[in-house]
């Protein structure tokens, strides 16, 4: 990510989401528009209303740590090395161009006992891709994903943290859970400190939370604003421990996930939270 950039208010997040079913209209009529419609999701306002499992609210003992973006040999060993230290697990939702580069790297997360999930193929935004090449990449990056790191991945979070409805099936199909958040650190800019990302991460922060914070930078982010990250880290840690809350990857978060068979398609008897599933409303960032 430089993921979505919620609205503040929620006249924003309403002209954010009249914006995206015009778009939609312009490429199709109302099928488009309504292939488009879960993107409004990605404004935080809307999605406290109409999708609160998506946000990733889980056990109100836990805080659920998780990068996106990776991973990239110029940042992601140093937050390797700051989790090692802390005796901390985090998720990490990958990209699977990345992890055929760095398959040693991807690998790596896994082996020091942390999640990875699905981000994309690439960093581009899913509402500018047609249904089939959305589900191509999908499974693209799943397969890269596990075949690397030799672990099978549980979540999805999509780019900027905009999903269509091909997005969201897809995920489902391949036993992927969708997963947002409920604070971040607005971590990707340029005038990111480890001040404001710690300022940010941990307002009204309490159980129950999925931060989303980068381990590098992709998209639009700054080159270097991975560092004010790293320099935040330790703090949220620490603030999360004063406040007696565990802090750990998404799977010890309490959210329910699909059961998934052999052939890598999920269980119809299984289970997920997905975007009207019936959890608490959190503030979302």
């Amino acid at each position: 990510m430089n993921d979505a950039r919620p609205a503040g208010a929620a006249a924003t997040g309403l002209a954010s989401g009249a914006g995206l079913a015009a778009v939609g209209l312009a490429l199709g009529g109302a099928l488009a528009a309504a292939q488009l419609a879960p993107a409004v999701a990605a404004i935080g306002p809307v999605r406290r209303r109409l999708a609160p499992a998506l946000s990733g609210v889980g056990d109100r003992r836990h805080v659920a740590l998780t990068f996106d973006d990776g991973p990239d040999p110029r940042s992601t060993p140093a937050f390797l090395a700051a989790l090692r230290e802390r005796r901390v697990r985090a998720t990490f939702f990958l990209l699977g161009e990345s992890v055929a580069r760095w398959p040693a790297l991807a690998r790596e997360l896994v082996d020091a006992g942390h999640e990875v999930g699905v981000h994309g193929w690439d960093h581009r935004c899913l509402a500018r891709r047609g249904p089939r090449a959305t589900r191509a990449e999908l499974a693209r990056a799943r397969e890269m994903i596990a075949d690397r790191t030799g672990s099978l991945p549980r979540w999805y979070r999509p780019t900027y943290g905009v999903a269509t409805l091909t997005a969201l099936r897809e995920a489902r199909r391949l036993g992927l859970t969708p997963v947002l958040w409920t604070h971040w650190g607005r971590d990707w800019t340029g005038h990111a400190s480890a001040e404001s990302v710690f300022h940010l991460a941990s307002r009204d922060l309490a159980g129950g939370a999925t931060v989303l914070l980068h381990d590098c930078p992709a998209g639009q982010a700054a080159p270097d604003a991975w560092r004010a990250t790293l320099g935040a880290l330790p703090r949220l840690l620490d603030h999360c421990a004063r406040l007696g809350l565990r802090v750990g990857p998404l799977g010890e978060h309490g959210i329910a996930t699909p059961r998934v068979g052999p052939s890598g398609e999920q269980d119809s008897a299984g289970t997920c939270a997905g975007p009207l599933g019936e959890v608490p409303e959190w503030p979302t960032r």
